[in-house]
């Protein structure tokens, strides 16, 4: 399994058997994919928004109609250094925009806020959003940016 983060000193969790990264394409639109987890262990989430598309190089602020956890807080072209980026297909164009959410928000369980003993006993219960759930969020998003064509 390969791993990135440094985990010492998380709890056993959801995340023990998950990566640190993946990449693919969206069954449904074809357009590339990728999770990648934080130095604090949540995920976030990302969709290559090929040239051309009309949001092909527009501010994630700009953006605020769509629909994906959180809002989204991300949008750039590929960051090799941040991990950011994919490997395109045989005859792709590999100048794609970035459109991307992130698993820390008030309702979300980060597991280094665990670590350090942050986590709140309230009536608000905290959830881990694990890979299958960003999956889920970055099908929801491919879906949007086809449908705006």
């Amino acid at each position: 399994m390969t791993r990135t983060i440094d985990r010492n000193g998380w709890p056993a969790g959801p995340w023990d058997d998950e990566e640190d990264r993946y990449e693919w394409r969206d069954p449904s639109t074809g357009l590339a994919c990728l999770a990648r987890r934080n130095r604090m262990g949540n995920w976030c989430g990302y969709v290559a928004v090929p040239a051309g598309h009309a949001w092909h190089g527009v501010e994630y602020q700009e953006l605020d109609e769509l629909e994906v956890h959180g809002g989204l807080t991300y949008a750039a072209g590929c960051d090799l250094e941040a991990g950011i980026c994919h490997e395109p297909l045989s005859g792709e164009d590999g100048e794609v925009w970035w459109l991307g959410f992130d698993c820390a928000h008030i309702t979300d369980l980060i597991p280094y806020m665990v670590k350090l003993g942050m986590v709140r006993d309230d009536d608000w219960p905290l959830v881990y959003r694990d890979i299958a759930y960003v999956r889920g969020e970055c099908a929801g998003l491919a879906a949007q940016v086809v449908a705006a064509g």
